[in-house]
């Protein structure tokens, strides 16, 4: 009875991820300006990323190779928003035309 519910609740994790890279993909594919691209993929990647992971480590059960994708999930959660924010960064020191995009408040070096 244990395994059969392992294996719903990690298929359950497994599915959950596959349909935020869905919505990931599609926010990626029709979303105009890059900056909410690149939210969308930085989201996606991150929730879908973790989600899948989850799963894998439901179906591993208790062992070392639980262990190794917690520490990738924590991997990820620490360096996807650091290369997003880097991301956007450039996208807003470098596009000269972002007024017209974003609402841009005047002291931003501040925050």
């Amino acid at each position: 009875m244990l395994e059969w519910l392992r294996l719903i609740v990690g298929t359950a994790f497994l599915i959950a991820g596959f349909i935020i890279f869905v919505v990931e993909v599609y926010g990626v594919f029709h979303l105009k300006y890059v900056l909410n691209r690149m939210q969308a993929a930085a989201m996606g990647d991150t929730l879908g990323i973790s989600l899948s992971l989850v799963g894998l480590m439901i179906f591993s059960g208790l062992n070392m190779t639980t262990l190794k994708i917690a520490l990738i999930i924590a991997f990820l959660w620490f360096s996807s928003p650091v290369a997003s924010h880097l991301l956007a960064k450039l996208e807003y020191s470098t596009n000269e035309d972002i007024k017209e995009h974003a609402k841009i408040y005047e002291d931003i070096e501040k925050l």
